[in-house]
């Protein structure tokens, strides 16, 4: 399968570290767009009213169109980025991830900072679900019924599911193929019905395997 039309994506999950008594609680969660992964900052900053720092980074689209990433007044560059580069390592994506630390009284250091807020996120990822999505081609299929078994088999033998028939003056069907395999089997719907097959593309969509 090529990698450009697999996404990985990852279910809420949180995890937590100790470092010289300091907290570090990590929270990663699913998100779609920039402003669902900011309500969902919003969201835990206002969970860890009390704490010290909630320090965040995400990561939209599947091509890492769009990345963010926060100190929230940690040093420069011993938060955010570090969470950032272990989300973009993953390979997971429209993700985010909010690590909020309870300051235990003992200075880290800007290593053990680092080490600190990238392990906690590499924990929660660790914890958690993957889940894997390929980019697929939602097709409607409309034939006579002559050829429904035909058409049936075909789609059978390549182990797709048929979302929805309709059954009416002709026989409507609606798939989902995965994307590198859509141009070659229109050719065979096409070929098993002598042409009679009318193929329509109705959507491009990531769907769970």
């Amino acid at each position: 399968m090529a990698d450009e039309y697999v996404m990985r994506l990852m279910v809420e999950t949180t995890a937590e570290l100790v470092e010289k008594k300091s907290r570090f609680i990590a929270t990663v969660r699913p998100v779609s767009c920039e402003e669902e992964a900011a309500a969902f900052i919003d969201e835990m900053k206002k969970k860890y009213y009390d704490a010290r720092h909630n320090c965040y980074a995400f990561v939209i689209g599947e091509s890492a169109q769009l990345t963010r990433s926060s100190d929230d007044g940690e040093p420069s560059g011993t938060a955010g980025r570090p969470m950032l580069e272990v989300l973009l390592g993953s390979g997971i994506r429209n993700v985010a991830a909010v690590v909020t630390r309870y300051f235990g009284g003992t200075l880290l250091g800007t290593g053990g900072l680092v080490r600190a807020y990238s392990g906690a996120v590499k924990a929660a990822l660790e914890a958690g679900e993957v889940r894997t999505q390929r980019l697929g081609v939602k097709l409607r299929i409309k034939t006579d019924y002559n050829s429904v078994g035909k058409l049936q088999y075909i789609l059978a033998s390549k182990n797709l599911v048929i979302d929805d028939s309709i059954y009416a003056a002709d026989v409507e069907m609606t798939v989902i193929v995965p994307i590198e395999e859509y141009d070659r089997l229109c050719k065979e719907l096409t070929d098993a019905t002598s042409a009679k097959v009318r193929l329509e593309e109705m959507e491009r969509l990531y769907y769970l395997e």
